[in-house]
């Protein structure tokens, strides 16, 4: 591996993944209790956005791997996609 890449690799990056989105009132929020369920916006199947903080570099699938909940990366964004994110 290039020196020059081996200076930065152990940098912290916040990696995202957004499974839906909602929206809700104030009073709605104020009425959630353990065990509340909150409706997203995606369907089952739909790809979910995956962020590098904050900035979007792809989609992924929803896997469970030994109970554990996962992404699979199936696209990431290219060059122009990316640009147009980073803006």
């Amino acid at each position: 591996m290039n020196n020059n890449y081996s200076r930065i690799l152990d940098i912290d990056l916040r990696v995202t993944a957004i499974l839906g989105r909602s929206k809700m009132t104030l009073k709605e929020i104020f009425e959630l209790t353990k065990g509340s369920l909150i409706e997203l916006d995606t369907f089952s199947n739909q790809e979910v956005e995956i962020l590098v903080n904050g900035k979007k570099i792809g989609y992924g699938q929803v896997v469970v791997v030994e109970q554990n909940f996962g992404v699979k990366i199936t696209k990431i964004l290219g060059e122009d996609e990316l640009a147009k994110t980073l803006v």
